[in-house]
């Protein structure tokens, strides 16, 4: 046996959610570019978890139940009072995800119609967690969630205290859209790992925040806007990207380990870090992040991924650097129960082999003789 570094180029699941062909990503067969133009990310919630878009009544439906289910237990709020307020805001949801295990009386119910509501909750929970851990650490009251809005308004109004104006919300929409699903990303990889031993779909999720945790996967973004706050203004872009590339440093937010000729969801944020910097009159990082790209795209041929724009973007919403990954977050968990419930449905533990490289034909040594 051979290992493959990183398992690339090996498929080890079979899946009918996403796929990505000759760098095109499809959800269920629909083009990413058809659902992020047309597509509400209810809709595409519905089209990850039950194969198909939703009809006006089953649309109505799952609205009905998200903004049912919004609410989050108080004694998980009490808990998250206990956290420190300069908290790693990553490591503070995969805690609060995992509690709220213990306030589902469905929580090991292992039946298809439980997971289902699960999943929905799972939706429905994750924005109003981290709208009261975002108000938490400025030491504010958390907001209730608000019936009868959408996962984007709702966020938005659980953050700020405030109805959001329309152009924002349209704008989360999109970017929770263009994030629901992936193929077997490293956090997908994780929760179906997990609940491929019939683990929970507690234990699942709270695998796939984990690993999203991670620079190299959803806080690349967090990185781009540091480095964009570092740079601070478009004159300095060039002497300061010149020199990281003099340097050979990595530049977050360019390339991609499965497209070659570009992320197809890039171009989405591109075009709506535009539109939100001349709503607010103020374009300026917008013009910074295509300077980046154009010397970044013209000396390495690296182009950007889908966290470089969404940095300009969750910033322009008003949204601070630590949430970037959190919010990333709210719209794959989608994907993930997606993935979830398909390893249910024909369930093989994953265990791979590994290629054994240490010594060999040790023999025991008494301890009373040993170096």
């Amino acid at each position: 046996m051979t290992a493959t570094k990183g398992l690339e180029g090996i498929v080890a699941a079979a899946s009918s959610i996403s796929s990505i062909v000759d760098g095109v990503l499809t959800y269920r067969g629909y083009n990413i570019d058809d659902l992020a133009a047309n597509a509400s990310f209810e809709e595409v919630a519905f089209l990850l978890w039950f194969g198909k878009l939703p009809n006006q009544d089953e649309l109505s439906r799952l609205q009905q139940d998200l903004s049912d289910y919004a609410a989050i237990p108080d004694a998980l709020i009490e808990q998250m009072k206990l956290y420190p307020k300069d908290m790693s805001t990553m490591a503070a949801l995969r805690s609060a995800v995992s509690a709220l295990a213990l306030y589902d009386a469905e929580a090991d119910d292992m039946s298809r119609e439980a997971n289902e509501r699960k999943a929905i909750r799972l939706q429905a929970q994750l924005p109003t967690i981290i709208a009261a851990m975002a108000r938490l650490r400025k030491g504010q009251e958390p907001v209730a969630p608000k019936a009868g809005l959408s996962v984007a308004e709702n966020f938005l109004y659980m953050l700020r205290g405030e109805t959001p104006e329309e152009t924002s919300v349209k704008a989360l929409d999109q970017a929770l859209v263009l994030h629901a699903d992936h193929e077997l990303n490293a956090s997908t990889f994780a929760a179906r790992v997990t609940v491929a031993t019939l683990s929970d779909i507690y234990s699942g999720v709270t695998s796939a925040i984990g690993a999203l945790k991670g620079p190299l996967h959803g806080g690349a973004n967090e990185a781009v806007m540091k480095m964009l706050n570092e740079i601070g203004s478009i004159d300095k872009v060039e002497p300061y990207i010149q020199e990281k590339l003099d340097n050979k440093d990595k530049i977050m937010g360019f390339g991609h380990r499965v497209y070659k000729n570009g992320d197809p969801r890039a171009k989405h944020l591109q075009k709506m870090s535009r539109e939100l910097g001349e709503m607010k009159g103020d374009t300026s990082l917008y013009e910074m992040s295509v300077k980046v790209e154009d010397i970044v795209t013209g000396q390495k041929g690296l182009k950007p991924n889908v966290d470089f724009y969404s940095a300009s973007v969750y910033t322009q919403l008003g949204i601070e650097q630590e949430l970037f990954t959190p919010i990333f977050a709210i719209s794959r968990v989608s994907g993930w129960t997606a993935h979830i419930l398909e390893q249910y449905e024909n369930n093989r533990i994953i265990r791979p082999r590994a290629e054994y490289v240490g010594q060999t034909d040790q023999k025991y040594v008494p301890i009373e003789q040993r170096s």
